[in-house]
C-alpha cells in the first residue's frame, strides 16, 4: 500500500516551555493568585499618594466611599427601612437572647452596638445585624456542658462574652490575612442541611415556652427533647399552649399575606413587634402572670454597660470559650456571607469576602466589650431590610438609634411580655430556613450533594449542633479528595464533518481512530492520584487492544494522553508518565501528550522526561498529534501489521 495518501502533516509549532523566572518571583505570583484573587491594590496604580490614602481609608471603612454620595432620597429609604428591621429587630433580640441562655436585655444590647460598627466597615448594603438562632442555640449547647447558665449564671455570662471575643479575633484575623476562602469549604448543601437541622432543633427547644415547663433538657438532640416533652405532660399548662397556638397562627399568617402581594412585606416585619404588645396587653389585662403564662420580668434601662472586665481567660473554662468561640464563629459568619451576597446578586453588586469577615469581627470584638454576645446578619431580618428598600448600610445604624431609645425609655414597658409569645416568634422565624425546596433541587441535580445535605441534618436533629457540622464537613471533604484521588479519564473519538475530538461517552457519532487512543486526563496529576491514573490508564489500553482484537482490526500502536485539563503536575505524576512510557515501550506502543500547559511544561523539562519522550511528540493539539500518529502509522505498514487496508484522506483528521 502506498503513502500518498498519507503526507506528513504540515509543520507546527512547538509546544513552549514557559521562561524560567526566579524563584520568589513565583512565589510572589503564586501568593497574589492565592491571597489576592480580587487584586485589591488595583485600585492604587497609577494614582498619587493623596488619592492612595483615601482610597486606602475607603478600602478599610466602606462608609467613606458611599457617604460623600449620600442623597436625600437614600436617607428617605434608608429610615423606612432602619424602622422597620428594628421592630423585627427588638423581639428576636430578646427571644434570642433567651434562648442562648443569656439575659434578655443582651439582645437589646447586641442589637445596638455590633450594627454601628458593620455600618462603618461592612460592605453590604443590605445585611441586617444582630443575633442569630442558630449561634445563639450552639452558644447555649456548647456552653453548657462547662457551666450550667441556671446553677453559675455570671460564670456563664462571662464565657459567653469571652466566646464571643475569640469569635470576633478570629473572623478578624481571617480577615486581614485574607483567608476567608476557607468558609468556601461550607458548601451550599452542607448549609442548607445544618441551617434546616438547627432550626428544626430550635423549634423543637421552643416547646419548653409554648407549653409552659419549669424544667427542660439542655440537649438539643430529637429524642432527648421528645423524652423531656413526654415525660412532663403533668406540667403541661393548656393557657400557655392556646395563647402560643394563636400567636403562631397569627405570625404564619402575616407572612401568608406578605408572600402574597410583596407591597404587604412590612405586615410580615411587624408582627413579631406587635405580638409582644399584644400578649404583654393580653397578660397586663388578664393578670394571666399568675395562671400559669411565664414572662419576661424587669429590664433594666440604660445603654450597654462595659464588659471587658468580665472576659475570662482562666482554666478550666478557657478551652471551652475558645472552642464556642471558634465554631460559632464560623458558622455565624457563613450565615451572614451566605445571605449578604443573596442580596448582593440581586442588586448587581459585589460584596468582599474578606472585608466582610473584617467587620464581623470588629464588631464581635467591640461587642464583647459592650455587654453583647454573638451577632451575624441573619436572612430573615435582612430579608426584611431588603425588601423595605433600603440602599446603604445607614438602615442598621437606623435600627441602632431605635434601639437604643427603647433601651433609654421603653425597657419597662417589656415587663409583662409572656415567653410563650418569644417561642411563637422563634419557630416562625426557623421554619423559614428549613428549605425543603432546595433539598429537592439538590436531589434533582446532584445525589451526592443531596446526601450532604442530609446527613447534615439528620446530624444536628439526632447528635447535635457539631456532630452535623463535622458529619458535612466530612462527607464535602471526602467528595473533593474523591475528585483529586480518583479524577475522570475519558476515550476521546472524532466527531464526523470536524477536526473535534471529543468524549464518546457524550458523543456516540464520535469515531475512534484506527490504531490509536485518545485518552483525557480531567484532572491535575498528584501524589494522590498518580497510581490510580497508572492503573486506569493500563486498564483503558488493555480494554481497546481486546476491542481490537474482537473485531479483527489494526491492533493498538499508539497512545495520545490529553493534557488540556491537567493544570498542575507534581513529582509523583512525572514518575507516573515515566512508568507509563516504560510499560507503552514493553508493549510496543508509543505515547503522545497533546496540549500540556504551561506549568506542566515547566515540571517535564526540568524532571527531563521531555528529553525520554522526545520533543516531537508533544503537539498543540489532539488533531496534530493524531495526524502525526495516523502518517506514521500508515507510512510503516510492514511493521505494525494492518490486517485490513483502510482508507484515509486529509478529511479523517
Amino acid at each position: 500500500m502506498g503513502t500518498t495518501d498519507y503526507d506528513h502533516p504540515a509543520t507546527t509549532a512547538e509546544v513552549a516551555v514557559p521562561p524560567r523566572r526566579p524563584f520568589f518571583q513565583t512565589l510572589k505570583t503564586s501568593l497574589k493568585e492565592t491571597l489576592f484573587p480580587d487584586d485589591p491594590l488595583r485600585r492604587f496604580k497609577d494614582q498619587p499618594p493623596c488619592r492612595r490614602f483615601v482610597i486606602g481609608m475607603q478600602y478599610f471603612l466602606p462608609i467613606l466611599e458611599w457617604a460623600p454620595a449620600y442623597s436625600f432620597g437614600f436617607l428617605k429609604a434608608d429610615l423606612i427601612a432602619g424602622i422597620t428591621i428594628a421592630s423585627l429587630a427588638i423581639p428576636q433580640g430578646i427571644s434570642y437572647a433567651k434562648l442562648a441562655n443569656l439575659p434578655p436585655i443582651l439582645g437589646l444590647y447586641s442589637s445596638f452596638v455590633p450594627p454601628m460598627v458593620y455600618a462603618m466597615l461592612g460592605s453590604s448594603r443590605d445585611l441586617a445585624i444582630g443575633t442569630v438562632a442558630v449561634g445563639s442555640l450552639l452558644m447555649s449547647s456548647m456552653l453548657s456542658r462547662a457551666v450550667s447558665p441556671s446553677e453559675n449564671p455570671r460564670l456563664y455570662l462571662h464565657l459567653a462574652f469571652t466566646a464571643t471575643f475569640v469569635a470576633g479575633v478570629l473572623q478578624a484575623t481571617l480577615g486581614f490575612l485574607r483567608l476567608g476562602f476557607i468558609v468556601d469549604f461550607l458548601s451550599h448543601a452542607t448549609i442548607v442541611g445544618f441551617m434546616g437541622g438547627a432550626a428544626t432543633v430550635v423549634c423543637l427547644q421552643q416547646l419548653k415556652g409554648i407549653l409552659g415547663l419549669d424544667h427542660f433538657t439542655h440537649a438539643t438532640d430529637l429524642v432527648s427533647v421528645v423524652r423531656s416533652v413526654f415525660s412532663q405532660t403533668h406540667q403541661w399548662r393548656w393557657e400557655s399552649a392556646i395563647l402560643g397556638c394563636c400567636f403562631l397562627f397569627y405570625l404564619f399568617l402575616t407572612r401568608y399575606l406578605s408572600k402574597r402581594r410583596a407591597k404587604l412585606f412590612w405586615i410580615s416585619a411587624m408582627a413579631p413587634l406587635t405580638s409582644v404588645i399584644l400578649g404583654s396587653v393580653l397578660v397586663y389585662v388578664t393578670h394571666a402572670e399568675k395562671h400559669g403564662v411565664q414572662v419576661i420580668g424587669y429590664l433594666k434601662k440604660g445603654l450597654n454597660p462595659p464588659s471587658v472586665e468580665n472576659l475570662t481567660f482562666e482554666s478550666p473554662y478557657l478551652t471551652t470559650a475558645i472552642k464556642t468561640g471558634i465554631v460559632t464563629g464560623i458558622i455565624t459568619f457563613a450565615e451572614g456571607v451566605a445571605a449578604g451576597r443573596s442580596f448582593a446578586m440581586l442588586k448587581n453588586y459585589h460584596i468582599d469576602g474578606n472585608k466582610e469577615m473584617i467587620a464581623f469581627g470588629m464588631m464581635n470584638i467591640l461587642g464583647s466589650f459592650t455587654s453583647c454576645y454573638l451577632t451575624s446578619g441573619p436572612f430573615s431580618r435582612s430579608a426584611v431590610n431588603y425588601n423595605a428598600g433600603c440602599k446603604t448600610a445607614a438602615s442598621n445604624i437606623v435600627m441602632a438609634i431605635a434601639v437604643m431609645i427603647t433601651l433609654l425609655f421603653l425597657t419597662p414597658l417589656f415587663h409583662y411580655t409572656p415567653l410563650v409569645v418569644l417561642s411563637s416568634i422563634i419557630i416562625s422565624a426557623m421554619l423559614g430556613l428549613i428549605d425543603y425546596g432546595a433539598a429537592i433541587h439538590l436531589w434533582k441535580i446532584d445525589k451526592f450533594d443531596f446526601v450532604v445535605c442530609i446527613g447534615s441534618y439528620l446530624g444536628v436533629i439526632f447528635g447535635n449542633i457539631e456532630i452535623g457540622l463535622v458529619i458535612a464537613v466530612a462527607l464535602s471533604m471526602m467528595r473533593v479528595l474523591l475528585y483529586v484521588a480518583r479524577p475522570r479519564t475519558l476515550v476521546l473519538g472524532k466527531i464526523p464533518n470536524s477536526k473535534c475530538y471529543r468524549s464518546m461517552d457524550q458523543y456516540p457519532a464520535a469515531q475512534t481512530v484506527s490504531g490509536v487512543l485518545i485518552l483525557e486526563i480531567g484532572a491535575p496529576i498528584y501524589f494522590a492520584n498518580a497510581s490510580y491514573l497508572r492503573e486506569r490508564i493500563s486498564r483503558w489500553i488493555d480494554d481497546e487492544e481486546d476491542r481490537l482484537k474482537s473485531l479483527g482490526k489494526t491492533r493498538l500502536q499508539y497512545l495520545i494522553l490529553n493534557m488540556s485539563a491537567v493544570g498542575c503536575i507534581d513529582s509523583s505524576g512525572i514518575s507516573m508518565l515515566e512508568e507509563v512510557k516504560n510499560n507503552l515501550d514493553r508493549r510496543d506502543l508509543k505515547l503522545a501528550l497533546a496540549n500540556p500547559g504551561g506549568e506542566v511544561m515547566k515540571k517535564l523539562e526540568r524532571s527531563k522526561f521531555i528529553e525520554l519522550l522526545g520533543k516531537e511528540w508533544i503537539y498543540m493539539t489532539v488533531g496534530e498529534a493524531v495526524a502525526a500518529c495516523n502518517f506514521m502509522l500508515h507510512s510503516s505498514t510492514p511493521k505494525l501489521g494492518v490486517d485490513e487496508p483502510e482508507t484515509w484522506s486529509d478529511n479523517n483528521v
